[in-house]
């Protein structure tokens, strides 16, 4: 009798087992399910665009909205539901991307009489990959407290072929324990999601990322310029650097010299990539920046003024990396 009891139990033991694994087996097919709720994507220009894609190819269905019609065409076929305004979009979705040019254009989207929230619901996830002032970015975040949503600063690091790939780095701020909620959408986008503190912290990352990226490609463009007037062949002089201590990112990634390589604006006419002009605006934002906590910035501020000059003499669509034809043009710098 012993034996048969100690069956009886081992039976419904294991029965019992059972049930709660299928049901652990249940709840997390539910919370994917759940995970897979419409996410809103506003802004879908050179870098919106590949992310919002990215969004699509890991089963998030988009609610897609920019202010130029034309680009949301291409979502409309891939069968995501399109909108006529930002408004339009937090009324759908309570998860909500932004990828906008500059401060303006983001207090439009979240603020103006169509915006975000007007009609955004309590509870809504608001993540801005817009490289804006930290301060607006604050702004922003007060504003959207007071509708009981929540809103981070997201923005990224990569350029357009980063954004493509997913390969994007996002540099977050905002309240920490949202983080996860926020880089279970930012991973689709990107390998790397950093937090970095309280809201403004990510947009202070990438205006000193910026900062730096602008300092460094002018030096790689001067180097390159001098050494091809020297008489040294443009891939060679790239292959020494690249192994050299002069060695950046600039040099070896995204080299500004037609033809050293495949796969860069260098090597296109310097058309796509990260224009000139919005590059010149992520600068102005270092500048105000420094001025506010009073950091010197001596190569920043002459790297803005670079960019500045050639948004004003033909190349503020062209890629950044074109202050090397800049260079070789204007001799008499």
């Amino acid at each position: 009798m012993a034996a048969a009891l100690m069956l009886r139990v081992s039976v419904t033991v294991l029965h019992s087992q059972r049930k709660v694994y299928a049901d652990s087996i249940a709840m997390v097919s539910s919370r994917a399910m759940a995970s897979k709720t419409p996410v809103g994507f506003i802004g879908l220009g050179n870098m919106g665009n590949p992310m919002a894609k990215n969004l699509v190819k890991h089963g998030y269905p988009v609610i897609a909205y920019d202010v130029f019609p034309e680009a949301c065409k291409e979502f409309q076929d891939l069968g995501s539901q399109v909108t006529d305004s930002p408004a339009d979009v937090a009324e759908k979705a309570d998860r909500i991307i932004t990828m906008l040019p500059s401060s303006p254009n983001a207090i439009e989207v979240y603020m103006g009489s169509n915006g975000i929230l007007k009609n955004v619901k309590k509870g809504s996830l608001l993540i801005d990959s817009s490289t804006i002032d930290p301060v607006v970015s604050k702004e922003l975040a007060k504003e959207a407290e007071k509708m009981g949503a929540v809103f981070m600063d997201a923005p990224v690091s990569g350029g357009v072929g980063a954004a493509r790939a997913g390969n994007l780095t996002f540099m977050v701020g905002g309240v920490e324990q949202e983080f996860d909620a926020a880089k279970e959408l930012l991973t689709c986008m990107g390998s790397s999601v950093i937090y970095c503190g309280e809201v403004g912290t990510g947009q202070a990352a990438k205006i000193c990322n910026n900062m730096l990226l602008a300092i460094s490609m002018i030096g790689t463009a001067e180097c390159m310029n001098l050494g091809i007037r020297l008489g040294l062949d443009p891939k060679l002089l790239a292959k020494i650097l690249n192994m050299s201590s002069g060695r950046c990112w600039s040099s070896d990634t995204y080299n500004p010299v037609p033809g050293v390589m495949e796969g860069v604006p260098s090597a296109n006419n310097y058309q796509g990539g990260f224009v000139s002009a919005l590059m010149a605006k992520d600068l102005s934002l270092a500048q105000i920046s420094a001025t506010n906590t009073k950091t010197p910035v001596l190569l920043g501020s002459l790297a803005h003024q670079i960019y500045r000059v050639m948004s004003a003499k033909g190349y503020a669509q062209k890629d950044f990396s074109s202050v090397f034809q800049f260079l070789r043009e204007e001799e008499t710098l």
